[in-house]
């Protein structure tokens, strides 16, 4: 029985977005607008520190419900959150770029 090759994409880990929370919030394109942008300006901001491989930024990854349901948030999470089962929640647009900031230093503690 052959081995299936590994795979590893020159992008960070996607990050999950729940479809259900980011219709029901106050303002769901300026939510999804801001992680976005936060995502691209930590791309920009580590290949001017020129720490990282990768070249690509992560991609917004629109999933079905994780079963929290916050009442006026947004449910986040990506890379190895997502693997421990943890979450980080947006309640506007302006905790986006923290929020994936939280992400992303859990991300590059544990690669």
């Amino acid at each position: 029985m052959a081995v299936p090759p590994l795979v590893r994409p020159n992008r960070a880990a996607p990050v999950l977005v729940c479809r259900k929370c980011l219709k029901r919030s106050d303002d769901p394109k300026a939510t999804k607008k801001a992680i976005k942008k936060a995502i691209k300006h930590a791309l920009t901001s580590e290949r001017e520190r020129g720490s990282g491989p990768r070249e690509k930024p992560a991609r917004v990854v629109m999933t079905s419900c994780f079963a929290l349901c916050p009442k006026r948030a947004v449910v986040v999470t990506g890379g190895v959150r997502a693997a421990r089962g943890e979450y980080v929640l947006v309640s506007a647009a302006d905790d986006a770029a923290g929020a994936l900031a939280l992400l992303r230093d859990d991300q590059n503690r544990s690669s």
